[in-house]
């Protein structure tokens, strides 16, 4: 039994430093991220492509970890601020796009909804200082 704890400890212990290192990763001081579709205020009938717009920083596929890069996450009717020590959720709400894609075809249903994107890190974290949209609103009809 006592093997296994130490065996734990170790493992823990080792993981440490990679997981701090994770929340800490800067951004370019320039960087600026933005739809480049929908626009904000738009009315559009049924499933879209939102198109993600990356300036003075790289997109990469998670896990990859490039000197200023990153991948898109989309936030979709989120309004609680992301804690920055915490990686960005994963559900219906907190889209990844792991993958270094650079636009979505999404389907919302009926009504408005707001969209913002964030920059996460290699391991889904967000970069210090935030990369982060402008919140925009559509309306679906």
């Amino acid at each position: 039994m006592d093997i296994r704890r130490i065996a734990f400890l170790a493992l823990v212990l080792t993981l440490l430093p990679a997981a701090a290192y994770a929340q800490e990763t800067s951004a370019a001081k320039d960087a600026y991220l933005y739809f480049v579709w929908p626009q904000d205020g738009m009315t559009i009938k049924g499933a879209f492509w939102c198109r993600f717009g990356l300036r003075n920083m790289g997109v990469t596929h998670a896990g990859d970890d490039f000197a200023n890069s990153g991948h898109h996450h989309l936030l979709v009717d989120v309004n609680a601020p992301l804690e920055s020590n915490d990686p960005i959720p994963q559900d219906k709400n907190h889209l990844h796009f792991g993958a270094g894609q650079t636009e979505a075809r999404i389907e919302l249903p009926p009504g408005k909804h707001t969209l913002q994107l964030v920059l996460g890190d290699s391991k889904h974290y967000p970069f210090k200082p935030p990369v982060v949209s402008k919140k925009i609103t559509i309306t679906i009809k």
